[in-house]
């Protein structure tokens, strides 16, 4: 049923459906790390689509940005390549980005950028069991959609370093706006109908998720009671607001800390989850840890006329040029972009594909326990398409 469901999630994102036929125009930016091994086997897959399921011909524009980029020209995200994406491509896929821990002067995080650019004001983040749990010996039933705002909050990077009779000390500033905050919520109240309407076409012993459709706002008002303050008031008038919302949406809310504790516990409790940008952030990666690893979870950077696909783990300098890289995490944000941009049957059948070669229990990477190396798993996946 997870699959059927990752198809209704397409149509909850407002679908920028491409012509039946057209070319496909995909940037692809490997940026850093396993970036450059895993966006290569997500182009490989996208490619191994038959034509029945793959209307349109895809092409691919290969693109720069990242760390390394940086080191050698100096800008992390040069403007040839926002540029192409603007004029040039109808959603994109970005791999991974090794931002230092250090301030580096002239240096910012490409990515960040990317979402500020391109106004991809969400990040769109299934966590579903499945196949997924059970490459992880995991069987607790999990459907949970996580919408992060994507703009703002502490990852405005404005910060400041000062120096008094104490020492040295530093001042970050966080923005929370109406307007981004609402975006975020009317995205999440959006996708729990839709998400509804999905599961009422299967039977209730196929459905993960049994109850009404719920959202979760996640905040930290009881101590931040200006911004989280504002954030909460304003993904409840969305609610409050909506007639529709208010009849067919159960709404709870839930402190980030005692949020954490509970996902671990019970994350079978929660269907969509909205929170600010680092919450989001932080929950959504810890997530991943139910489902079996970072390199099994897809994300979508996600605007009204743009997407990037872009998996949640990060660039793993460790393990970088070793060819043992998950590339599902990558794999499955290909096939999110896909459904973003109308393409659901093409889209459907890579995850059918990745989720048959993780229930086979034969080709695994490290991180579940494995010795596949990324090249077996994409070729596997192909094999299945």
């Amino acid at each position: 049923m997870h699959s059927a469901l990752r198809t209704a999630q397409a149509a909850a994102r407002r679908t920028m459906a491409t012509t039946s036929g057209k070319t496909l125009t995909i940037g692809l930016i490997p940026a850093d790390g396993i970036g450059r091994e895993v966006i290569p086997a997500a182009r490989q897959v996208l490619e191994a689509l038959p034509s029945d399921v793959m209307a349109a011909r895809l092409k691919f524009v290969d693109l720069d940005a990242g760390f390394e980029y940086f080191q050698k020209h100096g800008v992390a995200l040069p403007e040839q390549t926002l540029s192409a994406l603007k004029s040039d491509c109808d959603g994109a896929l970005f791999g991974a980005v090794s931002s230092p821990s250090h301030k580096v002067a002239g240096y910012s995080s490409p990515i960040v950028g990317l979402r500020k650019q391109m106004d991809l004001y969400a990040n769109v983040r299934p966590v579903i069991s499945g196949a997924a749990a059970t490459a992880s010996g995991d069987k607790r039933a999990i459907d949970m959609l996580i919408i992060r705002e994507n703009t703002e909050c502490l990852y405005i990077k404005d910060e400041e370093l000062h120096e008094d009779a104490n020492g040295k000390y530093a001042v970050a500033k966080r923005r929370i706006s109406e307007f981004a905050s609402r975006r975020a919520g009317e995205m999440a109240f959006s996708m729990a109908l839709q998400r509804d309407s999905m599961r009422q076409l299967v039977g209730a012993a196929e459905r993960t998720w049994s109850g009404r459709p719920k959202v979760t706002i996640v905040h930290k008002s009881n101590v931040l009671s200006v911004t989280d303050g504002l954030w909460r008031e304003t993904v409840r008038s969305v609610y409050e607001g909506n007639a529709e919302y208010t009849r067919r949406v159960d709404v709870e809310e839930q402190l980030v800390d005692s949020m954490v504790y509970r996902m671990f516990r019970e994350p079978e409790a929660f269907d969509v989850v909205v929170a600010p940008n680092m919450y989001g952030d932080i929950i959504s990666d810890g997530a991943a840890a139910l489902v079996g690893s970072l390199g099994l979870v897809p994300s979508a950077n996600v605007g009204d006329s743009f997407v990037v696909g872009e998996p949640v783990h990060g660039s793993a300098p460790d393990i970088a040029g070793k060819n043992i890289a998950n590339p599902v995490a990558a794999i499955r944000s290909a096939a999110m972009l896909l459904e973003r941009t109308g393409h659901g049957a093409a889209a459907l059948a890579i995850y059918r594909a990745v989720d048959r070669v993780l229930a086979g229990g034969q080709i695994r990477t490290p991180d579940l326990g494995g010795k596949s190396t990324t090249t077996e798993v994409a070729d596997a996946v192909c094999k299945q398409l």
